[in-house]
């Protein structure tokens, strides 16, 4: 390569790392407005500089397209001069329109922001008619990770709003040690802004959000209306209940509206997996479960494939990160072989995602096994997907397929892709989808095929909850370009 060619790498780095400078508080001001700009399905809002051109690199991976600052820039900059309404808009695939359309349009990049945000334009429909007043019930791995996503989402207070978590008091320090707990993680880091402790009136103020701590024995026992809370959506994220009846509980204490599970609901409960039943949900719900980690990872990429080549059978194998039901060290435990120290140990158990799978896609009734081995991992886990195809498709179809699926499809909220040859799991900590399919893995022959799917089991999995939970709250927003959504399988 000629001397020259190298000596423009770093003036056209610091050429865009310019533009990704300026576009951060463009970025932050639309947001605040309920306007919320992604590039190919990632939120772009609360990014630094080098996370903004990360996720320009990324899209140009695995997109296979030119996309840069210098595309993404002048859209954004005419999008915000527009008086838009609350809406998403997905920034990366808007350059990449202009990029085809404009040599023949000859449209300005004001022009063309314009026409594609017409519908929004002057719009004052808000994505929810009122806050929602949101109760974290528990306070563990995935209530404290809830609450990180929660008061991330803030934005400008007129949707979820983290009111309150209800615990049992543990110590003298209780909420000093809580506090603790949420500000620094050993698997996910540091707590992004600032965390305050209000001893007398038994509060944590995070990024402003004033979070009451109410110590409670159960769930019917609590007066949320004496905090200020109404109609609340409480998400349980203790898992002590899981029935209709025990689940109901919550809705006996004052102020409380809704319920949703962080784990799988038994019985009558409806498991909403989000991206692929969220439609089940009814105005008269008033308690639902998020399903497992593992089956919110797994159905993404089963329904696409099975909706493009058919299932004829096949087995999956979750590798999963060890959890706090597992004992650190040999002891006793009620469940075969997790008595077993969970950091020195593989330990075979049973899943249930298999059959959760079949009640969320019932055409694949009696054609799916399932097991799992616990690995000494303290988060990501991988399934893999042994699947027998009704239609062969080589290594490369498959691949392009589930490549376009993360990019196009309506699932690209819960199906990532990677391209890397050298990925690992704790590369994935803290990935925002349900799942993430491994392009360098996959192995097809003839109508066989085997998947590698990653999935962050806390992080991604909190994502989907909070999903849920915004659908549940009837929280809407129009998408632009509007074709997001409509691109299929």
């Amino acid at each position: 390569m000629p001397l020259s060619k190298l000596d423009d790498y770093f003036p056209d780095w610091k050429e865009r790392e310019a533009l990704a400078e300026a576009m951060i508080p463009l970025i932050g001001k639309l947001y605040r407005e309920n306007i919320v700009v992604y590039c190919f399905g990632r939120a772009l809002y609360n990014q630094s500089v080098t996370q903004l051109m990360k996720t320009h690199r990324y899209v140009r991976q695995v997109a296979q397209n030119e996309l840069s600052e210098f595309e993404t820039f002048p859209i954004l900059r005419a999008i915000s001069g527009l008086n838009l309404g609350p809406c998403h808009i997905d920034l990366g695939k808007l350059a990449i329109k202009y990029m085809d359309d404009a040599v023949s349009a000859e449209s300005t990049p004001e022009e063309f922001a314009a026409e594609e945000c017409k519908s929004v334009i002057g719009s004052s429909a808000a994505p929810i008619a009122a806050p929602q007043d949101v109760v974290l019930y528990g306070f563990g791995r995935i209530g404290r990770l809830l609450a990180r996503l929660l008061i991330e989402k803030t934005g400008s207070g007129s949707q979820l709003r983290l009111r309150a978590i209800v615990v049992r008091k543990a110590s003298e320090d209780d909420l000093i040690k809580r506090a603790s707990l949420l500000r620094r993680d050993s698997v996910h880091g540091s707590f992004q802004g600032t965390i305050r402790v209000d001893e007398e009136n038994e509060c944590i103020i995070a990024n402003g959000n004033v979070i009451r701590v109410i110590y409670a024995p159960s769930p019917d026992q609590v007066d949320y209306e004496s905090y200020g809370i109404h109609n609340a959506l409480i998400i349980d994220n203790t898992g002590a209940w899981r029935d209709m009846d025990g689940l109901s509980e919550h809705l006996k204490s004052k102020g409380a509206g809704k319920v949703v599970l962080t784990a799988p609901g038994k019985g009558e409960v409806k498991n909403i997996i989000s991206g692929i039943n969220t439609g089940d949900i009814e105005e008269s719900d008033r308690v639902l479960a998020a399903g497992s980690c593992t089956t919110n990872a797994i159905v993404p990429v089963l329904k696409a494939i099975n909706d493009h080549y058919g299932i004829e059978c096949g087995h999956m194998e979750t590798v999963h990160a060890y959890t706090n039901d597992q004992n650190l060290i040999d002891n006793y435990h009620k469940k075969n072989r997790r008595g077993r120290g969970a950091p020195l140990n593989m330990v075979i158990t049973e899943t249930g995602a298999s059959s959760a799978v079949v009640k969320l896609l019932p055409e694949l009734e009696g054609k799916l096994t399932g097991n799992a081995i616990r690995v000494p991992t303290p988060n990501v886990s991988l399934v893999i997907l042994n699947l027998t195809l009704e239609k062969a498709g080589t290594e490369d179809e498959v691949r392009e397929f589930l490549r376009s699926a993360a990019l196009h499809s309506s699932l690209q909220r819960q199906i990532d892709f990677t391209t890397s040859p050298e990925i690992v799991s704790s590369d994935l900590v803290g990935n925002r989808h349900a799942c993430i399919v491994d392009g360098e893995a996959i192995i097809a022959k003839d109508n066989r095929v085997v998947l590698y799917v990653w999935y962050d089991n806390e992080f991604g999995y909190a994502c989907q909850v909070v999903r849920v939970a915004q659908k549940l709250s009837g929280i809407r927003y129009p998408l632009i370009p509007e074709d997001v959504v409509k691109m299929g399988f």
